[in-house]
Order: structure tokens, then C-alpha cells, then sequence
């Protein structure tokens, strides 16, 4: 016995047999006249620039987060000077009739290796805070500490160890042209500086990251 089309319409097609469990058909094609959703944009969409972070904040993170750097670095050039400003170890050797004066100049290899570790100490700590810390967080200290986070753009997230190690590097175009590039947030529409615009990050307060919009 065959189906009968439905009273004004066309007939409906037989229901697909069962398939085994664990097993679905894929979803039908849209209708007609349906229309796709737009490509996803990036996470952190534009937003007004009182909305972002401040320079002003930025820069008091910037110092607290470089002031443990600069005081290991000092501390190891100190110890260097007093290291090696020790008068040099003098005797007099008598040559027949003649006196001489012999000096020993002070070793630098004392000095040079707590200057060198102190150097190094620093590095380890910048790389720590500003690439590990940060890259896992999106805070460094001095961004805990003040209150804001770094993100991708794209993302919405922090960027990870590797590429927060690169944005550091990106800080060079900053400084390249006497220091400019640290004062862009000061009439930036997102108050980004030059590394931000390379590495696509902006600043903002904790809790602030607008969701994707559909």
C-alpha cells in the first residue's frame, strides 16, 4: 500500500531506516534562503578608550615590575667597585744595589663573577615575571599589583610563555626612537604601544575582556 500525498501538499519522504547505536545521520543542509553566521571576530572587540587601561597606570606597573631588577643590578655593580677598588698588593725587592718596587694588581675573578651573576639574576627574574608569570596570568607583579591584565586581541587570553618572552623583544621599537613608543597610550585609541600593535595586545582592567559577539 503506497503513501498518500497530505491534502494540498507534496508527499512526504519515507523516515530514514535506524542506524546502529553509537551512529547519527549528519544535519540536513539549511532551507533555502537561510544565512550562514558571520565568521568569528576577534574576542576583544573595539571599545571606547576610557575603557582601557590608563598610561599612567601602566607605567606605575612597568616601574614596580623592574624595581627587583635594578636593585640585584646595582647591589652586584657595588660589590664590584669595592672588589675592585683594593689598593694593589706592593713589596720591595732588593737588586744589588737597587730597590725595586713590585705590585700585584687585585684578581677579577671575584668581582667579575658576582657582577656577572647579579646580571644574571635580573634576567632570570624579568624572563620569570614579565614572560612566564605574565604569559600564564596576563599579570605580571606590577600588573597584579595595579590591577589590569594583558591580552590578545584575538583571543581574548594571555599569550603564553614563548610569545610573552617575544613581546618583551617587541619593547624594542618602543625604546628604538627615544622612548616614544612607551608614550603611545597616552593618545592611542587603545592605548597600545608599539609592542602591543606587533604582538595584537591591549590592556585592560581585570574582569573587562568583552565576549565574542555573534
Amino acid at each position: 500500500m503506497t503513501e498518500q500525498p497530505a491534502p494540498g501538499g507534496s508527499p512526504q519522504p519515507p523516515p530514514p531506516p535506524p542506524l546502529p547505536e553509537g551512529m547519527s545521520y549528519p544535519p540536513p543542509p539549511p532551507s533555502s534562503g537561510a544565512v550562514a553566521p558571520p565568521p568569528p571576530g576577534p574576542v576583544v572587540r573595539a571599545q571606547p578608550t576610557e575603557k582601557y587601561t590608563p598610561w599612567a597606570t601602566r607605567a606605575l606597573a612597568g616601574l614596580i615590575d623592574y624595581i627587583p631588577a635594578l636593585v640585584v643590578s646595582v647591589i652586584g655593580l657595588v660589590i664590584f667597585k669595592l672588589l675592585t677598588a683594593q689598593q694593589d698588593q706592593c713589596s720591595t725587592v732588593i737588586s744589588g744595589y737597587d730597590q725595586i718596587k713590585q705590585c700585584t694588581p687585585p684578581s677579577m675573578t671575584v668581582p667579575t663573577l658576582v657582577l656577572a651573576l647579579s646580571f644574571l639574576a635580573a634576567t632570570a627574574y624579568v624572563i620569570w615575571n614579565n614572560g612566564y608569570r605574565q604569559g600564564l596570568t596576563g599579570q605580571s607583579l606590577g600588573k597584579s599589583v595595579m590591577k589590569f591584565k594583558v591580552v590578545s586581541e584575538i583571543t581574548g587570553e594571555p599569550l603564553g610563555f614563548g610569545m610573552s618572552v617575544l613581546r618583551l623583544f617587541a619593547h624594542i621599537p618602543d625604546a628604538i626612537i627615544f622612548g616614544i613608543g612607551f608614550l603611545f597610550p597616552l593618545w592611542d585609541a587603545k592605548r597600545q604601544t608599539f609592542a602591543d600593535k606587533i604582538m595584537t595586545t591591549v590592556c585592560l582592567p581585570v574582569g573587562d575582556v568583552t565576549p565574542t559577539v555573534a
